[in-house]
């Protein structure tokens, strides 16, 4: 999410977390063991996801996972949860590029002199970021105060191969305060949409369930299960046809296969239409902040 301070990006990733089912019974008792592993699990079984903000500040070792003893980081405490990581290219680069890997494969593999270890690490990365130092690049109602090289420079810390795993990316605007004051979503609202994600899940269980694929989501399926299970309408099959993909990496090609089913299921489609590719393409078409 990229927008000016205060619109309320880090609100969003903490509501985020509101509209996740609870862990199942195999994903609590992976959760729970890692964070015995790194010395927190003291209260029985976790059955809601984990939810984890690191600072800035976070270091390669407590944000990836090692040390002289080596312990879970962050992205294995936020297996089957959320990582979010508020003013992005405040982190330290090399542990921004650290990210890449486990982003990837789901695990994560820390390699000492006495032992090496691999840590589960499937998590939902989240982002946010102001779109300059001083936030308010291409913002109508405050003056941005940065010079054209400062706000280059602040967009080129998040590397391209990063920004390639990241599968939705947004703008952020800022809400009008006479809209604020209408009060927030109802509670029945946000209890509907939770049930929504936990069906669809539950749809997506089923179809790996089927073909004996054994992932839970969308998200961590590799290219051969993406062919086989993505199911494009005629007019999906045509819009990709027609779509100048030059610019798209076989990654970012995949990626958007993916979302686009994702989407389809939010639908409850048992195939992927042209409107739905449309809309996954919306979200990684991202021009300059």
């Amino acid at each position: 999410m990229i927008g000016p301070p205060g619109v309320g990006k880090s609100f969003l990733a903490q509501a985020l977390g509101g509209i996740l089912p609870d862990l199942t019974i195999n994903e609590a008792i992976e959760v729970t063991k890692i964070w015995s592993a790194a010395g927190l699990g003291s209260h029985g079984l976790i059955r809601r996801r984990p939810f984890r903000s690191p600072h800035q500040t976070t270091s390669v070792a407590a944000l990836i996972g090692g040390g002289q003893d080596p312990k879970p980081g962050e992205i294995s405490l936020s297996h089957r949860g959320i990582l979010f990581l508020d003013e992005l290219p405040e982190f330290q680069k090399n542990a921004l590029e650290a990210l890449r890997q486990p982003m990837e494969s789901g695990m994560v593999h820390v390699a000492r002199t006495k032992r090496s270890l691999l840590f589960p690490a499937k998590f939902t990365l989240i982002a946010a970021m102001n779109p300059c130092p001083c936030g308010y690049y291409g913002n109508s109602e405050h003056p941005c105060t940065c010079s054209a090289y400062e706000v280059i420079k602040y967009q080129k810390k998040i590397s391209g191969p990063l920004l390639d795993r990241i599968d939705i990316q947004i703008k952020v605007g800022g809400v009008k305060i006479d809209e604020l004051r209408k009060g927030g979503c109802p509670e029945s609202v946000n209890l509907s949409i939770r049930e929504r994600v936990a069906s669809t899940r539950e749809t997506q269980r089923k179809r790996f369930d089927s073909q004996n694929i054994k992932i839970e989501t969308n998200s961590e399926m590799g290219s051969r299960e993406t062919e086989q299970l993505i199911n494009l309408e005629a007019d999906a099959e045509k819009f990709l046809e027609n779509f100048e993909k030059g610019w798209l990496s076989p990654r970012s090609y995949y990626r958007i296969l993916k979302v686009a089913r994702t989407i389809a299921d939010l639908d409850k489609k048992e195939t992927v239409a042209a409107e739905h590719l449309a809309e996954a393409f919306s979200y990684r078409i991202r021009e300059d902040v």
